[in-house]
């Protein structure tokens, strides 16, 4: 049987589950605003104790106010946005939302899991901190390993469901 790939770009499944749909919508207004606030408090809290020379983002542009509300907004995108293409790829593979597979799938699904919000969010930070391919990389590895212990621990703090 041949596979094309509109096959699996144009069928009856969802392109995303019910859960990634109400992100779109209402949760991406939630990641945006809670990177704002985060973002012009952060600005603050750098101005405040002199740390800003420390600062990739505040290297290379001033903190203000407005920087911090337009870097909020982007990495509220970028961290949103950035998590629909691996929903669409489960969704065209037939994972349910939620639900593990086995094999090499389930580890690359996953380190997808956790990795594909720290993509959006470092492509994010390049904009305003140029950096090499090897140093995005390993701003990716970093944060996606910190992600996926922060979950671990949650965990068995009992304050998340499942481990990943």
């Amino acid at each position: 049987m041949e596979y094309v790939l509109s096959d699996y770009l144009y069928d009856e499944a969802d392109y995303f589950n019910d859960s990634k749909e109400y992100l779109v919508v209402e949760g991406l207004v939630g990641y945006v605003f809670l990177n704002i606030l985060t973002g012009i408090c952060w600005g603050v809290l750098c101005q405040s104790l002199d740390i800003e020379k420390f600062n990739y983002l505040y290297m290379n542009n001033e903190n203000t106010i407005l920087f911090n509300l337009m870097l909020g907004i982007l990495l509220g995108l970028g961290y949103a946005l950035s998590e629909l293409p691996n929903s669409f790829l489960k969704r065209r593979l037939d994972i349910e939302p939620g639900k593990t597979i086995s094999g090499f799938k389930k580890i690359f699904f996953i380190f997808l899991d956790q990795a594909d919000s720290v993509f959006g969010c470092t492509l994010v930070v390049a904009m305003f901190y140029p950096m090499s391919i090897v140093f995005y990389l390993m701003y990716v590895l970093v944060g996606s390993a910190t992600h996926l212990i922060m979950n671990m621990l949650l965990y068995f703090m009992k304050l998340r469901k499942n481990m990943f």
